[in-house]
């Protein structure tokens, strides 16, 4: 059974690293959502209570299906890579 894996990279504008992780999943043909934290002090408050995190990029790999997500806060494409491989394995 093929579960439906959703994408989600929350993010700034000017941000140089959000740039890179958007630019890789487009080049992936990995389909995403943004969420634009740049004027939205709010959006950093949930990233805070969710995953202990103020700062982008993150990268929310889930399901909204379920509502579980697996959260890339690390920096670095690497990171993201090894997520993916996980869990959508056509793209290792």
């Amino acid at each position: 059974m093929t579960k439906n894996v959703e994408i989600i990279v929350w993010s700034k504008q000017g941000c140089s690293y959000c740039e890179d992780i958007k630019a890789y999943l487009q080049e992936q043909r990995i389909a995403y959502k943004t969420v634009d934290v740049t004027s939205n002090d709010t959006f950093r408050d949930i990233l805070e209570i969710k995953y202990g995190v103020r700062y982008v990029p993150v990268v929310e790999i889930g399901s909204s299906e379920t509502g579980i997500y697996q959260a890339v806060t690390e920096i670095g494409l690497e990171h993201l890579q090894k997520a993916l491989a996980v869990s959508l394995p056509s793209h290792a």
